[in-house]
């Protein structure tokens, strides 16, 4: 894990709104709307999500749908470089590359254009709001892999330690801005 300012964290923290048994009972949703409403706060996790990182590092910034897209668009700005948006099943017409995977509360699978957009070569920054299980990411990782790019990092805002989603990811470095 990559160390960020304790500033960041803190302002993560402070303007995040818990939400008990949301989606599900047992779930405590972490919501950073907040955060990315608060002109500070989200300056401050943008500068972290991209911490590290300069001009030229990497091609593309990929978000993940839909609160990913937000975030993957402000630090792609930062870093001078391309955006994906990597969608939930069902949002892009055909013909689509695609990976399913299970989330802590169900499955889901993930979808890139397959045509018009070739990714073969290409060094990608992964970026999400939340490290769970780390379903999600290692789906976008494959996607992207199958896609024949390189991932090259990720980044999230916020992780939720005791579902093993770190342990999912390994070989691929990981920011991770605070602990829920």
């Amino acid at each position: 894990m990559t160390d960020v300012a304790p500033t960041i964290s803190s302002a993560v923290e402070r303007l995040m709104r818990r939400v008990q048994d949301f989606p599900s009972e047992g779930v405590e949703f972490c919501d950073l709307t907040p955060v990315l409403a608060d002109p500070e706060g989200f300056g401050a996790v943008v500068e972290g999500l991209s911490a590290g990182l300069g001009p030229g590092e990497v091609d593309y910034v990929a978000g993940l749908d839909a609160r990913g897209f937000l975030l993957a668009g402000a630090v792609a700005m930062r870093l001078h470089t391309g955006v994906l948006a990597i969608r939930k099943a069902g949002k892009l017409p055909p013909p689509v590359h695609s990976r399913s995977y299970e989330l802590e509360y169900g499955a889901a699978t993930l979808e890139l254009p397959a045509d018009g957009l070739d990714l073969t070569g290409s060094r990608v920054l992964v970026v999400d709001d939340v490290l769970a299980t780390g379903g999600t990411l290692g789906a976008a990782v494959g996607l992207l892999e199958d896609c024949g790019a390189t991932v090259a990092g990720l980044s999230v805002v916020l992780e939720v330690p005791g579902l093993g989603g770190r342990d999912r990811l390994t070989g691929t470095p990981l920011t991770c801005l605070t602990v829920a």
